[in-house]
């Protein structure tokens, strides 16, 4: 347990959270609605800060980050808990852990100083803070981050953007890449499917990227719920608003926890989303979880060539020179070294 930020004093001991946009105002032995911070007598702790419940070596990739040192591995970690309580959440055992389970907190006890020793010993470019929201953990977030930086290692949150001004430019200083969640462009679909509001997810796309984040959005397409033509028109030309250089991610959705009524995403529907984003006016559209798709692969956006070969995490081939396409000279967009 360790003192949590983002926070100021309220009267009767209470406290005002501004870690994330529900703002919580949290009475004294009370917890917000993230669930892993609490008020104990006017001063608010994190209960996960270092309780580590999963961490593991993957491809960049998987995060999906596909402009950001391709072929690189990231040290990933998380804790239980999340701001959020989506109805299809894929990481549910973990991240709604502490709704689920009301007997405390697993996961190993680390420094953030041990986090970057193990991420450096396994070779990877980056520590990755994902499988969970990294908002709820990001006071170490930020410790980790810090030392990582120090040691040459990058830092990658993988969110569902739906955080505070003061918590997005706060781990803009640290983080070099933010895979953003943009699970639809409706805050019906947002209050209902995720308890949360749209508005904060679309004001950190902005924020991050104008704070000089890499940034790319990624958005599951759910049939029925988010996967009509206007709708995509819409997350579409709002990314190419705030960065036509965005990459952004359409994913096939399984049904899983809460959300066992609704099909799989069939291929045609992520193909149909993928054209609607190039013909907006987005460089790059790729298509997710299923492998084999053209719709993995990096194109130039002046040419057309192929420039990354792609087959589910995996790199083919990369014919970059130098961040640039080998047939016309085009710079393509992202942190290539």
């Amino acid at each position: 347990m360790q003192q949590a930020r983002f926070y100021e004093v309220e009267e009767d001991n209470k406290v005002r959270c501004y870690l994330c946009a529900h703002g919580c105002v949290i009475d004294p032995g009370k917890r917000g609605i993230c669930m892993v911070r609490e008020n104990r007598d006017g001063v608010l702790y994190s209960l996960v800060y270092g309780k580590i419940i999963s961490r593991n070596v993957d491809p960049i990739e998987k995060k999906p980050l596909f402009h950001f040192l391709p072929g690189s591995r990231s040290f990933s970690i998380a804790t239980v808990g999340c701001n959020l309580q989506c109805q299809h959440c894929q990481n549910y055992e973990i991240s709604q852990w502490p709704r689920l389970r009301k007997n405390g907190f697993p996961g190993d006890d680390l420094t953030p100083s041990q986090i970057v020793a193990e991420a450096k010993s396994s070779g990877s470019l980056s520590i990755a803070y994902t499988y969970t929201e990294p908002t709820i953990f990001a006071e170490f977030a930020y410790d980790t981050a810090v030392l990582a930086k120090g040691e040459g290692i990058r830092n990658v949150f993988v969110s569902n953007g739906f955080m505070s001004e003061r918590s997005a430019t706060t781990m803009a200083e640290v983080i070099d890449a933010d895979n953003i969640d943009l699970k639809s462009f409706s805050d019906s679909f947002y209050r209902k499917i995720c308890k949360a509001r749209l508005q904060p997810v679309l004001d950190t796309i902005e924020r991050m990227k104008h704070l000089g984040v890499w940034v790319e959005v990624t958005t599951l397409i759910i049939p029925g719920l988010n996967d009509s033509d206007q709708e995509l028109k819409e997350i579409a030309d709002f990314i190419k608003g705030v960065g036509v250089d965005i990459p952004w991610h359409v994913s096939a959705f399984y049904p899983t926890y809460k959300m066992l009524d609704r099909p799989r995403t069939p291929v045609a529907t992520l193909r149909r989303a993928r054209q609607i984003g190039l013909e907006a006016g987005l460089r790059y559209v790729y298509t997710g979880n299923i492998p084999g798709e053209n719709g993995e692969k990096t194109f130039c956006y002046a040419c057309g060539a192929m420039v990354i070969d792609r087959f589910g995490y995996a790199i083919n081939q990369n014919l970059l020179k130098n961040g640039a396409c080998p047939q016309c000279g085009a710079r393509i967009d992202g942190v290539w070294s």
